[in-house]
């Protein structure tokens, strides 16, 4: 995410207060209640400017866009400079490809890199030719790694993470498709800096499936020297968003599909849906629960797939610590959260769950100084309990549907 900064309210508009039931209801995941709660407020308070903001992204998070955007606008009418909720109607725009009405957002967001980008769209963005892509997987690990054609060119590697947004390629790449940037800036990444570069991709071939008029990124090092790249390229959500996707990790593919009612009702056969979230851009959450001495139950958790990562879950803050689940404190490691540096702690779980699919016993980690809930612009505003990982998937196939926004997960290979 290209983080913005967070500013006052403007206008005067009154604000829901800190802890009122709409906002508990939020924070612990009961999305459906929590909008209520907020519409309740608006209808005491019509110039709660919280409220309206609030009601807005309950819808977003569900990708209900003529809800979230109806609810963003009478949120700017009370405060037509306030950055978050320009930012979360420029995400509301983005999901439905409506890039030219999300530019004005971005800039009273102050994101100058999604404006630029954004503004130089130009015909139909993610134009999908064909009806099925399925590739195997190259291996499995440590990332998993599927072969992609650039702009018409060779098979290049390239992994995928639902934990990054845009399409990406190297810079080796960008530089053989003959990308040209529209934007560049500078910013942090792990232990030093990068150029970041966005442009467009005419043409984004995978197995059956090819995607025409892409956003895309590239990055190189600024002034430090990296380890050679193992990937050409890395794919994230906002293409995955565009296609029905499964993670067929059982039988070692990957399966894109145009999104029809048929296609949808093959993907999901013999499996049981659950409830699906995006929140900021391209986080993907569902409804999953850990267990030690005592269970937590349903929670809104983190879905991870694909990524680099040997854990099968991760859990935040204090939870391992109140549900009884052992943690090998005096084993630190060093790791990187977000681009940033980390410390964690291995943690054993005696069960970690999501729908159907279920581990015990098995090898996590424990981050007690990763907060289950910050808020925008570096976090959702919602509680989750932790995150379910690259590991955690290999037994199964899982598909998004980000129409119907339900995940589905089977053990084994994908019939479908």
């Amino acid at each position: 995410m290209l983080a913005g900064a967070t500013v006052p309210f403007f206008g005067g508009a009154a604000v829901a207060e800190p802890g009122s039931n709409a906002d508990a209801l939020f924070a612990a995941g009961k999305f459906e209640q929590a909008g209520r709660a907020y519409e309740e407020i608006l209808r005491k308070e019509p110039e709660n400017l919280r409220a309206a903001r609030q009601r807005g992204y309950v819808g977003l998070l569900s990708n209900r866009f003529t809800e979230a955007e109806k609810y963003f606008k009478v949120a700017l009418r009370l405060a037509p400079a306030d950055k978050e909720t320009n930012w979360l109607l420029g995400d509301c725009y983005i999901r439905q490809d409506k890039f030219a009405l999300s530019v004005p957002c971005w800039q009273a967001a102050g994101e100058e890199a999604y404006a630029t980008w954004f503004a130089a769209v130009r015909g139909n963005p993610y134009e999908i030719h064909g009806d099925t892509g399925r590739v195997p997987f190259l291996r499995m690990d440590p990332s998993v790694q599927v072969q992609a054609s650039v702009n018409g060119g060779p098979l290049k590697r390239f992994s995928f993470y639902t934990g990054a947004p845009w399409l990406g390629v190297s810079a080796a790449v960008a530089k053989e498709a003959g990308l040209k940037s529209v934007y560049k800036q500078k910013t942090e990444f792990e232990n030093g800096f990068v150029w970041m570069y966005f442009g467009m991709l005419d043409s984004f071939k995978i197995g059956g499936i090819e995607v025409r008029n892409v956003p895309v990124g590239w990055s190189e090092p600024a002034g430090a020297d990296v380890p050679p790249q193992t990937d050409d390229g890395l794919i994230g959500t906002w293409f995955f968003y565009h296609l029905l996707t499964t993670f067929d990790y059982a039988g070692r593919s990957l399966i894109l599909r145009r999104r029809t009612s048929e296609a949808a009702r093959k993907a999901r056969a013999g499996s049981k849906p659950l409830p699906m979230w995006l929140a900021l851009e391209h986080y993907v959450h569902s409804q999953g629960s850990f267990a030690g001495s005592t269970d937590s139950g349903p929670r809104v958790v983190g879905v991870n797939l694909g990524g680099n990562s040997e854990i099968i879950a991760g859990l935040r803050g204090k939870t391992a610590e109140q549900l009884g689940i052992r943690s090998d404190y005096d084993r630190e490691i060093g790791t990187f959260g977000s681009s940033h540096p980390a410390v964690v702690y291995p943690c054993y779980p005696n069960e970690v769950r999501l729908g159907d699919a279920v581990a015990k016993g098995v090898y996590c980690y424990n981050n007690p100084n990763q907060k289950p809930n910050v808020p925008w612009p570096y976090g959702t505003g919602f509680d989750t309990i932790g995150w379910f990982s690259h590991c955690f998937w290999k037994p199964y196939n899982v598909t998004l549907d980000f129409t119907e926004m339900r995940l589905y997960i089977a053990r084994g290979k994908a019939t479908g």
